[in-house]
């Protein structure tokens, strides 16, 4: 149902009172110079912007099968093929002195998993050059989110929320906080979810924080069931949103910012839960 989400009925209830009163009370009792229905005005304005922020508006839902939609609304910054040239390390490998070690980013093992297409941590992934693809590699279609976009976040199928884990700069308890319109900020602090459906397939979904977004708001546990377009958290201010699928399965549907198309100069915009994102490969 249409309205807002979670957390956002406090934001923006709280300010409405503070400003009736403060009108009330300067038409009724001193308005102090006209600072007191300034303030009463200033408190209205305060609350529009946090309804418009918090905003949670229903969606239609493709019913096409096996196509993915979009968990964000936003600007697609890039889409990208991708291969896993590492991964986070097990405690063992981490005392083998095999990592590699980057001061931002953290420590990195320089295999990818087994099997990378599982997801079961998070991977290091570089761009796979015209010609050198494989079955193991990825798509990833980057969005951003500015700060008058809708931000709650949608699943992009249905299956399961299978894994979620919180990730930070290296020993950092939080952050860092670069600009989520840069490439560079893939890093910041982030939300890693892992969606499997009942076909064992698995897509990742990052929600990444930016400069003015500090806080990434989960609303499901892990073995959660979820629908196509459920909604299962936000983040708060502007930000961004990254999504990998197997390249093997799936075609990118939307056309990006890096693509210099006249007509989506930023990239195409996107909505969470209706814009579909990804197609299956026609056999």
């Amino acid at each position: 149902m249409a309205g807002l989400a979670h957390g956002g009925h406090a934001p923006v209830i709280i300010p409405i009172l503070m400003g009736g009163s403060a009108l009330i009370i300067g038409a009724v009792i001193d308005p102090l110079y006209g600072l007191i229905p300034f303030f009463g005005i200033f408190c209205f304005m305060l609350s529009a912007f946090f309804a418009n922020f918090w905003r949670d508006p229903d969606r239609p839902i493709p019913r096409d099968e096996g196509v993915l939609v979009s968990p964000a609304d936003g600007h697609v910054m890039f889409v990208r093929r991708e291969r896993a040239t590492g991964r986070r390390p097990s405690q063992s490998e981490l005392d083998s002195d095999t990592c590699e070690s980057d001061p931002l980013t953290g420590d990195w093992y320089p295999h990818p998993l087994p099997n990378p297409l599982y997801f079961e941590t998070e991977q290091r992934f570089e761009a796979v050059s015209n010609g050198e693809e494989s079955d193991d590699d990825v798509y990833r279609v980057a969005i951003f989110m500015s700060p008058l976009d809708v931000h709650v976040n949608r699943a992009p199928l249905a299956g399961t929320l299978h894994r979620m884990e919180h990730r930070a700069g290296k020993g950092l308890r939080r952050g860092p906080f670069i600009a989520a319109y840069k490439k560079e900020s893939q890093y910041n602090e982030r939300v890693r979810s892992v969606f499997k459906n009942e076909n064992e397939l698995f897509v990742e979904v990052t929600q990444i924080s930016g400069a003015l977004a500090r806080t990434i708001v989960p609303w499901l546990d892990v073995d959660s069931e979820v629908r196509r377009g459920q909604r299962y958290g936000m983040i708060r201010l502007g930000s961004r949103v990254d999504v990998r699928v197997p390249a093997a399965l799936f075609t990118p549907n939307v056309c990006s910012a890096e693509e210099k198309n006249p007509a989506y100069p930023k990239g195409e915009f996107v909505q969470a839960g209706s814009s579909i994102l990804f197609t299956p490969v026609k056999d």
